[in-house]
């Protein structure tokens, strides 16, 4: 698994979960396509629609975290002992 490929959303996990395409609903979303209107051609109830966007937004909120501790944790190793 690339290095990339680590920071980024399970898809093929929350499909399973949703049972639903979810690359499909995160390419309408990043086209700006309302969840109305998403739910109206998918069949999706806009419940689960919800629940899958608060999934989504809930990992990238855990990813960014993970890459601003690992961020910190470099920075503070390439410091030095600090001994004032």
């Amino acid at each position: 698994m690339t290095k990339d490929k680590v920071w980024q959303v399970d898809e093929k996990e929350l499909s399973k979960k949703y049972r639903t395409n979810v690359g499909r609903l995160i390419r309408a979303w990043k086209h700006g396509i309302p969840d109305q209107e998403i739910t109206a051609k998918t069949g999706i109830a806009p419940a689960t629609l919800h629940l899958i966007k608060q999934d989504i937004e809930l990992t990238h909120r855990h990813i960014r975290l993970a890459q601003k501790k690992l961020k910190l944790a470099n920075e503070s190793a390439s410091l030095g002992p600090d001994f004032f």
